[in-house]
């Protein structure tokens, strides 16, 4: 017969692979010190952004991330920790995260997880630096567009050029 704490535990390790394994980013922070109301608050801004938040202990949070690619961020948990899942964005959420972290000193970055590349709190700051995936894309859009707008600017240059100097001549002659 398997006691009930086995199978807490044991639900509780498994929802935490399940996050890392089935979701394409994940984050995690620890905290100490930090009231339940601005927890709930960056809770709740995580969750506009598709970004689902877990608290577990640190035991647990070793045992069910051993094996993952988080394994090595998990060592050195410290004080309470949140896991944070998103298949969205990542730049939005590590923005969020580093923000909420910039503000209230007892909480540390941790690390992280996109598409299976591990970051470290340095590289959560670098990927918060970056521009929005929506905004990345409309530089591209820009990029690819400009050779052909400038050639048409140029084709059309020409041809109000040349249709300056045709009225011009037709002036000089007296024509309509």
């Amino acid at each position: 017969m398997t006691k009930i704490g086995k199978i807490y535990r044991d639900k509780i390790t498994q929802k935490l692979q399940d996050g890392v394994e089935k979701q394409s980013s994940a984050f995690v922070i620890n905290f100490r010190n930090v009231s339940s109301a601005e927890i709930c608050t960056l809770r709740k801004t995580l969750q506009q952004k598709k970004a689902k938040v877990y608290m577990s202990r640190n035991s647990l949070a070793r045992v069910g991330l051993k094996s993952s690619v988080l394994a090595p961020i998990t060592d050195g948990l410290d004080g309470q920790t949140l896991f944070i899942w998103t298949s969205a964005d990542p730049v939005d959420v590590a923005k969020i995260l580093v923000k909420f972290a910039d503000k209230k000193e007892n909480i540390v970055l941790r690390g992280g997880v996109v598409t299976s590349q591990l970051l470290k709190k340095e590289d959560m700051k670098r990927l918060s630096d970056l521009p929005a995936k929506e905004v990345l894309l409309a530089q591209l859009l820009g990029t690819l567009q400009s050779p052909m707008t400038r050639l048409a600017r140029t084709l059309n240059g020409k041809t109000v050029e040349l249709l300056s100097i045709l009225k011009q001549i037709s002036e000089k002659t007296g024509g309509n």
